[in-house]
């Protein structure tokens, strides 16, 4: 008998900022992932969601106001204020392509990657909500809703780009 060596455990395929936004939300009970292709390069896309301070505090349907605090390779805080009046101090990741936000009672994913049927489009995917304290999990009502309204905002806001 000879010791033949095992072959290697095969590598997992890298997966592309939405497949990982949506691997991360099917972990949260609750959550919800809204996916729109826009018409647009990914190139173009990015820096908007980057854009804490900016861009991505006019998308958000209950921000009022969203500022970066910190930002140390790809982990960033921020603090935002709802349009009710409530403040969030947020930590998370921020990687072309990909935002994670989150604060003790609210979440916040965004992700984008180029289409793979339509050339110079990108697919953009949102979850988001109200968290549960303590819990891996979303409030449910509404999270379809605001994602969409984030999505349809970012499309407007790159038309108005042309």
């Amino acid at each position: 008998m000879t010791d033949t060596p095992l072959p290697s455990w095969p590598a997992a395929a890298p997966l592309d900022p939405v497949r990982r936004l949506r691997a991360l939300a099917a972990g949260v009970r609750g959550a919800r992932v809204t996916t729109r292709e826009i018409p647009a390069p990914c190139a173009a896309v990015e820096p908007l969601l980057a854009d804490i301070d900016g861009e991505l505090a006019l998308l958000i349907p209950d921000m009022r106001r969203l500022k970066l605090t910190r930002a140390e390779g790809d982990r960033v805080e921020a603090v935002a204020r709802s349009r009710f009046g409530m403040d969030a101090r947020f930590r998370g990741v921020r990687r072309p392509g990909w935002l994670w936000l989150q604060s003790r009672f609210v979440l916040i994913g965004i992700a984008a990657a180029p289409s793979e049927t339509t050339p110079g489009h990108t697919v953009v995917a949102f979850t988001g909500g109200v968290r549960v304290p303590g819990r891996a999990a979303l409030v449910p009502v509404g999270v379809g809703r605001a994602g969409r309204t984030v999505l349809g905002r970012l499309d407007a806001r790159l038309t108005a780009r042309g």
